[in-house]
């Protein structure tokens, strides 16, 4: 009988070396993929002069001194404050609005599971990415010249440009649903709303809800910048200081809007809490 003197490896150490060859493997490609990444971000940095130190050490003196002219904040002038206020909150409120009542039709159209035909979903992601496309600042200089200065321009450019956010953020939550109970639904001989209705909007209220006061927040913040076109809000009122060199009003006038929007970062995450 012939006894044979080198055994075979076993299944399970084969498959153990397999398993350390494939980690292996996997990490040497992740690392590729790090230098490839890093090495996009230096040269970057290199092209915008973001690594000339030297540069960025001369700066620092004027910096400085621009933040010595800028003490103590002046609040002289703050009563005169309080409306530009109002009109900064409302802007981002009503901004908002428009910007989810638009986006919820239009993210079910541009959602791949959802959408009636393949050309509605190619035009209406078209549309979504036109909108988002173009800043907030340059749909507020092209309203404050079509209907005036005032907060109605500011409403309107960052109404448009959130619905190109918004509606993608929607549309892709609505491609990320449990498709069991769509499927349940639809057996149970539901229309196409019915379905929409009762199998897919239940499961991405809570995202839907966390973008819209997100985009609160972010619209909030935007509003503040397209007082500085003429859209009225604060940032009328911190463009005017600006113009003057009256540093130490415009300090305090940053003050005044970290304060808000520190306030309304918490009332979010009140709201936040509240929709789960």
């Amino acid at each position: 009988m012939t006894i044979q003197s080198n055994a075979s490896a076993s299944p399970t150490q084969v498959d153990y070396e397999q398993v350390l060859a494939n980690y292996g493997r996997g990490w040497k490609r992740k690392l590729a993929q790090i230098a490839v990444v890093l090495g996009v971000v230096l040269t970057a940095s290199w092209y915008v002069e973001l690594l000339d130190f030297e540069t960025l050490a001369r700066g620092v003196p004027a910096i400085m001194t621009l933040a010595g002219e800028s003490f103590p904040p002046d609040f002289r002038n703050a009563a005169d404050w309080f409306l530009p206020l109002v009109d900064t909150l409302a802007m981002s409120i009503a901004g908002t609005a428009i910007a989810v009542s638009f986006s919820l039709p239009l993210a079910f159209l541009g959602a791949r599971n959802t959408s009636p035909h393949p050309l509605v979903f190619q035009v209406t992601r078209v549309i979504l990415n036109a909108l988002r496309s173009v800043p907030e600042l340059i749909m507020g200089i092209i309203f404050v010249a079509a209907v005036g200065f005032g907060a109605l321009p500011g409403v309107l450019a960052l109404g448009l440009h959130s619905i190109g956010m918004v509606g993608k953020f929607f549309a892709e939550a609505i491609e990320h649903v449990d498709e069991a109970p769509v499927e349940a639904a639809r057996a149970a001989g539901a229309t196409p709303l019915q379905v929409l209705y009762h199998a897919v909007l239940p499961q991405v209220m809570p995202q839907f809800a966390d973008v819209s006061i997100y985009r609160w927040e972010y619209n909030f913040r935007a509003s503040t910048v397209m007082g500085m076109v003429g859209a009225g809000g604060i940032g009328f009122e911190l463009m005017g200081s600006l113009r003057i060199m009256q540093y130490q009003e415009v300090f305090a006038i940053l003050l005044v809007i970290l304060l808000m929007v520190t306030l309304v970062d918490a009332l979010s995450g009140s709201l936040r809490k509240a929709f789960k």
